[in-house]
């Protein structure tokens, strides 16, 4: 036999063409399914081109080993080397492309992830034992590798026993699953997301956009908080937002109102179940101190949303006068001479009076009358968002809306919520309630922050127990407005609205003078 004939001898007993098929097939299996796997796949054909780049060594060797017996001539151990190197290689090849199978297409079908450590110790354990199986059966004598081995490993045990703890820390982490890619974890002061869990660190990205690099062991030997975790439930994190109010406020009130402000209209981003609720916490030197709780569902948005939930709180002791209190001990100096107060009094009328004067429903009013509402008026200033009125509901009063824009959002049969339109300050919502003691009719939602005032039925009582024959001009104008919102619900023409109003204003007028015992 020539040397071509002994190469392909050689590459025939190493079955390196079915090697080569089988690779092909694993890499077109892997490729197809799972996208991330190309650097597995280097190594791979890197291992297989290696082994095929020995195999026409040891069929040379081979070859120059059959000449020498030939010719009675001593034989060389080279060739056993290089062949032990070849089968080693082929062993590896294969190790990876049955990884690659297990790993990457079986145990996802199944839905199993196997831990990335997990994957490298099966595969470096599977290297060890194919090492030694092919050395050993090919006649190498391994008891003084061994011997060797063990002296290097208990040194190499000695002096990298930091860098150990944090490859065994890595391992433990992904097997018993406590901490796991893409969990919210606090360590320390340090609060952020798992993006990776190597042999010997976990990286955590924060939410500013820093990477902190954790070694295993500390995780293993330290208390880590999961965020957000609860077995068979949804990520939720509870948040708490802390405030004070003057403790002349009744703390039954002030936790009303606010639950009423962050529950009537979602907050982005805030679960509705479990509610939030609102505590009286303590008490201080500057009042009665609270807490909102309320459960994040994106724990990578806990500032701005907090932020939103705050800006709720605020609106919500604005609308019934109270104020954040302020450390006691911040004295407040300004002029409090009666001439200051008329003036203070004589600016906000004037406002007043000029908002009532703008507006349809009390432009027929007399200047006293108007006066007398200007006194009855509560100041009510909502955030964005915030809801003025949900329909359905109960409630005799008006909102004058100074400055800001609302929604007008009605529900259809459907059930959807559809808006009907956007008013803009200065305008009046609510006015059915007021009047007629109806239901509300809409839902109004606040568009951006707005100044509303607010005005309850016992003044405008008064006004209508005066001059009865306004009664038929809020009458008119309160139909057409209501005809306008049944109009986008039953699809009316222009003809039919007309007709409509003119037919409900008497009724409306009725409702009026009964509501108010005309």
């Amino acid at each position: 036999m020539n040397t071509l004939d002994h190469v392909f001898a050689e590459a025939q007993a190493d079955r390196s063409l079915y090697l080569g098929l089988s690779l092909l097939l694993i890499l077109t299996l892997t490729q197809w399914t799972v996208a991330r796997a190309q650097r597995r796949t280097r190594s791979t054909v890197l291992l297989y081109v290696a082994h095929l780049a020995l195999v026409p060594v040891a069929g040379y060797l081979r070859a120059q080993n059959a000449f020498a017996a030939q010719h009675g001539k001593p034989v060389t151990q080279t060739y056993e080397d290089v062949r032990l190197a070849v089968l080693v290689l082929a062993a590896m090849t294969a190790i990876g492309m049955g990884g690659q199978l297990l790993f990457d297409v079986l145990l996802p079908r199944v839905r199993l992830i196997a831990p990335r450590i997990l994957r490298d110790l099966a595969t470096g354990l599977a290297y060890v034992i194919a090492i030694f199986a092919i050395a050993t059966k090919l006649g190498f004598n391994l008891s003084g590798i061994i011997a060797t081995s063990a002296v290097v490993t208990a040194v190499i045990g000695f002096s990298l026993q930091d860098t150990l703890g944090n490859i065994m820390g890595g391992l433990a982490l992904q097997l018993d699953n406590s901490v796991s890619v893409g969990d919210w974890i606090k360590v320390g002061d340090v609060a952020g997301r798992v993006t990776e869990i190597r042999w010997r660190y976990t990286a955590v990205e924060t939410r500013n956009w820093e990477t902190v690099v954790f070694p295993n062991s500390m995780l293993m030997k330290g208390q880590v908080v999961i965020l957000g975790r609860r077995i068979g439930q949804p990520a939720l994190w509870r948040r708490w937002i802390y405030f004070t109010v003057d403790a002349t406020r009744s703390p039954s009130e002030v936790i009303e109102r606010v639950v009423e402000a962050i529950s009537l209209a979602p907050i982005n981003r805030v679960a509705a179940d479990p509610p939030p609720n609102c505590l009286l916490i303590d008490f201080n030197d500057s009042g009665c101190k609270y807490a909102v709780r309320y459960w994040l569902t994106d724990l990578a948005t806990d500032d701005p949303t907090d932020s939103e939930v705050r800006l709720r709180i605020f609106f919500a002791l604005k609308r019934m006068g109270a104020f954040l209190s302020l450390p006691g001990r911040h004295i407040f100096m300004h002029d409090a001479s009666h001439d200051h107060t008329e003036a203070e009094l004589s600016r906000e009328d004037g406002h007043r009076l000029n908002v009532l004067g703008q507006l349809d429903v009390f432009r027929e009013l007399g200047q006293a009358e108007q006066e007398h509402i200007c006194k009855a008026l509560k100041f009510a200033p909502f955030g964005r968002g915030e809801t003025l009125t949900r329909q359905g509901n109960l409630a005799h009063w008006l909102y004058i809306v100074v400055t800001g824009e609302v929604s007008v959002r009605v529900t259809v049969e459907s059930g959807l919520e559809r808006e009907v339109s956007r008013l803009k300050g200065p305008t009046f919502v609510g006015e059915m309630g007021l009047l007629t003691g109806a239901p509300r009719t809409a839902t109004i939602v606040a568009v951006t922050d707005v100044e509303c005032y607010r005005l309850d039925k016992t003044a405008f009582h008064e006004i209508l127990t005066q001059r009865p024959q306004l009664a038929q001009q809020v009458a008119e104008l309160l139909t057409r407005r209501r005809v306008e919102l049944e109009a986008v619900k039953e699809g009316l023409t222009s003809e039919a609205k007309e007709k409509r109003v003119r037919e409900t204003s008497v009724e409306v007028l009725g409702k009026i003078m009964d509501f108010f015992g005309l």
